[in-house]
């Protein structure tokens, strides 16, 4: 008897661990699905408090869902419209360049300069490289699949953002009913403090978006008044939704815009106008870090400073700008969970 239930616990352990793996792997394979529903469910936690706030003011659910996703969607057509007089412009600029390279090459002017300024550069050798290099069928190869690749990721993420602002709008407008069949699953004896944690964490998560939204703005709005009438940087509405755009990842995202968008002014506008606009992002950074940010943030979640770099840090690396972006209402959650069950229930033991 012995060795039969030896073994039977061995069989079933081993089925146990082949259950567990096949959960693990299909989860794997979803792993983009639950990705484009978890952003969702995200963005229309957040779309909600302002879809409320229309309804209080007599509008059918409906006319605020349109209303609020009619502003975030022109937030995105304005970038584009943003970035197609740029795209236009350096390409022309690009096209009336070549006939000038051309003959430079042509005419010797560029091997000259080569010559002079940088002696230690083999020209021929640097010429005999790279004609090996293309004419090379593997290289070709690798070539060709990196295009093709960088335009499948270009499609795909096209195709996503589609998914996710199609599951955004079902899950905005049937935000409630999705909460009473959850709350339906949990026994009546439980229901009413899980409803109540559940709103909680769902305002939170809410709070947090339009928080960080907030900031956003604030950045945007604030670096298009800098850029246009004191830097008078060209493509100053480009650059404010960058600034934006950006601001919308917490901790690491206002750093990472203005970098780009200096390095972009450099490019554009060159000398001195990068030295302004990176003044301007130093001084800005401070005030976001210790007036702006605080002031906001602590009204949408309560979560202390070090735990909320901790969440962010490991959203970011488990899960990417999502996770990143989700840390910290997650963190927020779990401390209100903490709060309001864990540490009731170790008071009465």
């Amino acid at each position: 008897m012995k060795i039969q239930n030896s073994f039977r616990i061995g069989l079933f352990g081993g089925l146990g661990v082949l259950v567990a793996v096949t959960i693990g792997a299909a989860i794997g394979s979803l792993s983009t699905i639950i990705t484009y529903v978890g952003a969702a469910l995200f963005i229309a936690l957040g779309i909600d408090p302002a879809v409320s706030w229309l309804e209080k003011r007599k509008l059918p659910r409906w006319a605020a869902i349109l209303i609020v996703l009619v502003g975030v969607l022109g937030l995105f057509a304005g970038l584009v419209l943003a970035i197609i007089p740029v795209v236009v412009d350096q390409v022309n600029a690009l096209i009336k360049q070549v006939p000038t390279v051309v003959n430079a090459v042509v005419d010797g002017t560029v091997r000259n300069w080569l010559d002079s300024n940088v002696p230690w550069l083999n020209v021929d050798d640097l010429i005999d490289q790279a004609v090996g290099f293309v004419q090379n069928p593997d290289n070709l190869t690798t070539i060709t699949s990196g295009v093709f690749s960088t335009a499948v990721g270009i499609a795909t993420g096209a195709f996503g953002a589609i998914i996710v602002l199609i599951l955004t709008l079902y899950f905005v407008s049937s935000l409630s009913s999705i909460k009473r069949g959850l709350y339906q699953l949990v026994p009546a004896s439980r229901r009413e403090k899980f409803v109540d944690i559940s709103e909680q964490i769902s305002q939170s998560v809410g709070r947090y978006v339009l928080g960080q939204v907030a900031l956003a703005l604030c950045n945007g709005v604030l670096s298009f008044i800098y850029l246009t009438f004191i830097v008078r940087a060209d493509y100053s509405v480009l650059l404010a939704f960058i600034a934006f755009l950006f601001s919308l990842v917490p901790l690491v995202g206002t750093i990472s815009g203005s970098v780009i968008i200096t390095l972009l002014v450099l490019l554009f506008n060159g000398w001195p106008s990068v030295l302004a606009a990176g003044i301007y992002y130093l001084v800005y950074m401070q005030v976001e870090a210790y007036l702006l940010s605080p002031n906001i943030m602590n009204r949408a979640v309560k979560v202390p400073g070090v735990l909320a770099v901790v969440a962010a840090l490991a959203g970011g690396t488990l899960l990417g700008i999502l996770g990143a972006l989700v840390a910290i209402p997650t963190a927020a959650a779990i401390l209100l969970i903490i709060k309001q069950v864990v540490i009731p229930r170790q008071n009465q033991l």
